[in-house]
């Protein structure tokens, strides 16, 4: 015969293992959303790692091509191979461009992305106006051509002085410390041209 303390035995176990298996699933929904927290994070930082390193390399690259555009021949064979360069660091960015959208700063994924655009724009004119003018074009057009491209050139050159700050605002966000970019003392002449 089953006692009163049999039902009441019986009831407390049901609502043990209601409780158990409530702060078990509460348990599961926290430590899942704590791991997606932390992995969208840390793909956060590496994304910011990645750019902060590349916008790193296309300054040192830009202050190189000052450098020889300030040196001889302005648009020489060494200057448009260096704009070349230039251009594949600019590619390289454009092929992991989808990893900005892991950067969740609503203000530097825009500026990081105007700022390559505006210096892809300029060193594509410099490029175009210096293979046209190879091409022996009219005095008329060939002044003109002249002139675009070294209203370009200052254009990227201005444009190459903004990628400094924006490579440590990258690093702050991935929580590095990258070294200063002091384009002067690596010797490849950051500062004002010689004739300018």
């Amino acid at each position: 015969m089953s006692s009163p303390f049999d039902s009441l035995d019986n009831a407390s176990t049901l609502s043990g293992v209601v409780i158990g298996a409530v702060v078990a699933t509460l348990g599961s929904f926290a430590a899942s959303w704590y791991e997606r927290r932390l992995f969208r994070r840390e793909r956060e930082a590496d994304s910011a790692l990645v750019f902060g390193e590349l916008l790193r390399t296309l300054a040192l690259q830009i202050a190189v091509l000052r450098a020889a555009h300030s040196r001889g021949d302005p648009f020489g064979p060494i200057t448009i191979r260096m704009a070349r360069s230039v251009r594949r660091e600019l590619e390289i960015y454009d092929r992991n461009r989808e990893r900005l959208f892991t950067i969740r700063d609503e203000t530097l994924r825009p500026q990081a992305s105007a700022l390559v655009a505006r210096l892809g724009f300029a060193l594509d004119r410099v490029l175009d106006n210096s293979e046209a003018l190879a091409g022996q074009p009219p005095d008329e057009e060939r002044e003109m051509l002249a002139r675009g491209r070294e209203q370009s050139f200052e254009f990227l050159v201005e444009c190459g002085d903004e990628l400094p700050a924006m490579v440590q605002r990258f690093a702050a966000l991935a929580g590095v410390r990258l070294a200063d970019l002091d384009l002067d003392m690596a010797g490849f002449g950051g500062g004002p041209r010689p004739n300018a």
